[in-house]
C-alpha cells in the first residue's frame, strides 16, 4: 500500500522558518519532519512513498537526491569503482516518488495529480508538514478493511484548529465541518486511508480535499473514523516546533516508535 504524503504547501504560520525552507523540511532535532512521518510508517512496513511537492520543492528533491551524504556515516572504498558502504540508516528500504503538483495547487488538486503513481488500489494519506503522533498505522488499515468504506482518517481532541467532526456511535463520520475554531470535538487528525474512487471525487487543481470530496464522502456515510487517544501534536506555529523539539531533545517524544537502523552496502555514483 503506497503513503501519498502533500508537502507542497507554503507554511504561512510558521513564516519564521519557512521564507527559505518548506515546511516539511523544518527539523525537529537532526530530522525534518517528513522524515518523522515517513519513519513512522515505514516502522509499520509501509515504504512506498509518494512525496507531492509545491512551494521550494526543489529543496525536497535535492534532500533526498544526498540522504545517506547527510545523515549516515559513509565508508568509501576506492579499491573498488563507486563502492560504499552507509551505516546507520533504513532509507535504503524506502522507494520515494517526488512529484511535482504546482507551487498554487490546493490539496485535493495535489493528490489528483498523482493518481498515476498511486493506481488502482487503496492509499494512505497524510499530511508532511507537521501532524505527528504514536499512531498504529496497521490499525488505521485494518479497521479501513473491516468496515469497506470509501474512507478512513484518524480522528483525535486536539483543540479547535482543524475540520471538526460528527461521528455516530458506529464510528461513521456523520458531518464533517472544516476549520471550526474553539471545538472541543475530535477532529481530522490526518493518517488517512482512502480507496481509489476518491479521484473521481476531485475536480482539479482548485479543490480543497478537506472541503469537498471529504465533506460529500461524510455525507454519502462513507467516511469512518479511526479514534486515536494518544499522543498526536500538530506543527503549526514556532512554538509548537519549539515545544517538540524539547521533547525530541529530552528523549522522551511519543511519536519515535522507530528502533535503531542497519547498515547498508551499496554500489552508488560517488
Amino acid at each position: 500500500m503506497k503513503v501519498v504524503i502533500l508537502a507542497g504547501g507554503y507554511g504561512t504560520r510558521l513564516s519564521e522558518l519557512t521564507d527559505r525552507l518548506p515546511k516539511p523540511m523544518v527539523k525537529i532535532g537532526e530530522l525534518p519532519i517528513l522524515i518523522h512521518i515517513m519513519k513512522i510508517y515505514s516502522t509499520f512496513g509501509f515504504t512506498d512513498f509518494i512525496i507531492c511537492l509545491g512551494y521550494k520543492g526543489e529543496i525536497i528533491k535535492e534532500y533526498f537526491s544526498h540522504y545517506f551524504l547527510y545523515n549516515s556515516d559513509i565508508t568509501f572504498d576506492y579499491s573498488a569503482p563507486n563502492k560504499f558502504t552507509v551505516h546507520n540508516t533504513d532509507l535504503a528500504a524506502w522507494t520515494v516518488t517526488l512529484v511535482d503538483t504546482g507551487l498554487d495547487t490546493m490539496t485535493g488538486g495535489r493528490i489528483k495529480r498523482v493518481e498515476k503513481y498511486v493506481g488502482q488500489e487503496d492509499f494512505l494519506l497524510t499530511y508532511g508538514d507537521g501532524l505527528i503522533g504514536d499512531i498504529d498505522i496497521n490499525q488505521i488499515v485494518n479497521f479501513h478493511k473491516t468496515h469497506g468504506k470509501m474512507a478512513t482518517l484518524t480522528a483525535t481532541r486536539p483543540g479547535g484548529r482543524f475540520g471538526v467532526l460528527s461521528i455516530n456511535e458506529k464510528n461513521s463520520v456523520t458531518e464533517f465541518e472544516e476549520k471550526v475554531e474553539g471545538s472541543k470535538g475530535f477532529v481530522n487528525g490526518g493518517f488517512m486511508v482512502l480507496k481509489p474512487s476518491v479521484f473521481k471525487l476531485i475536480d482539479g487543481d482548485h479543490s480543497t480535499f478537506e472541503n469537498d470530496p471529504l465533506q460529500t464522502i461524510a455525507k454519502q456515510r462513507q467516511l469512518m473514523a479511526y479514534k486515536h487517544n494518544g499522543f498526536w501534536y500538530p506543527m503549526d506555529s514556532l512554538r509548537d516546533q519549539q515545544y517538540l523539539e524539547r521533547l525530541w531533545v529530552s528523549g522522551t517524544a511519543p511519536w519515535k516508535v522507530w528502533g535503531e537502523s542497519k547498515s547498508n552496502t551499496m554500489d552508488g555514483d560517488t
